[in-house]
């Protein structure tokens, strides 16, 4: 691999562009399904820049981003207009967006949505019971859940295996492949979703 050379913080906190975009980047790169390794690859720029930048353990240069921009297919512009606002720091309750599937008894509240300077996502979701959720695969694969139980009992399907989960009790897992929500009752089941991009 070729060497690229970055600005390092030095020790001092990163600005919050750097931030912003470093999270950004991990966010193109795992929506592409791609390891650090399969982006050296397609840049010619080490694991280890690539990483730390994604970290923003460093400050990119003009000359990795562009490289990053050519395989992300945009401009310099594009991607630091992506990046330009920070995300609000407190999320209201009236603002968390609140969506409901009546068919399958499905109550999904947005309490932390999903912003590009930001890794993970809040959920709190509820089903009532008797109600069953599949869903094929991931958006992204690889994606980090932790899913905990408030109220209820909530039976996950993944990766071949069934768990089993009262009130109080998380579940953590990379999902590469189909998963399963299913309430088995009595009463509904209410659970929040800590999702983390890869």
């Amino acid at each position: 691999m070729g060497s690229e050379r970055d600005a390092d913080t030095g020790g001092a906190a990163p600005a919050a562009v750097d931030v912003r975009l470093a999270g950004r980047l991990a966010e193109l790169r795992a929506e592409r399904g791609w390891s650090l390794g399969e982006l050296a690859e397609h840049t010619g720029v080490s694991r280890s820049t690539l990483s730390r930048a994604e970290r923003a353990e460093i400050s990119p240069t003009a000359s990795l981003l562009n490289r990053l921009c050519g395989v992300y297919g945009r401009t310099m512009s594009q991607l630091l207009s992506e990046v330009e606002a920070e995300p609000a720091q407190l999320v209201r309750a009236a603002d968390q967006t609140v969506w409901e599937d009546q068919a399958s008894g499905f109550v999904r509240r947005s309490v932390s949505p999903p912003h590009a300077g930001l890794r993970g996502e809040l959920v709190e979701g509820r089903l009532r019971a008797g109600a069953d959720i599949a869903y094929d695969r991931p958006p992204v694969p690889g994606l980090e859940q932790h899913i905990w139980v408030l109220d209820g009992r909530l039976e996950v399907m993944a990766q071949d295996a069934e768990h089993r989960l009262d009130a109080g009790d998380c579940l953590r897992l990379r999902v590469w492949g189909p998963t399963r929500f299913r309430c088995p009752g009595p009463d509904e089941v209410r659970y929040v979703l800590a999702v983390v991009l890869p």
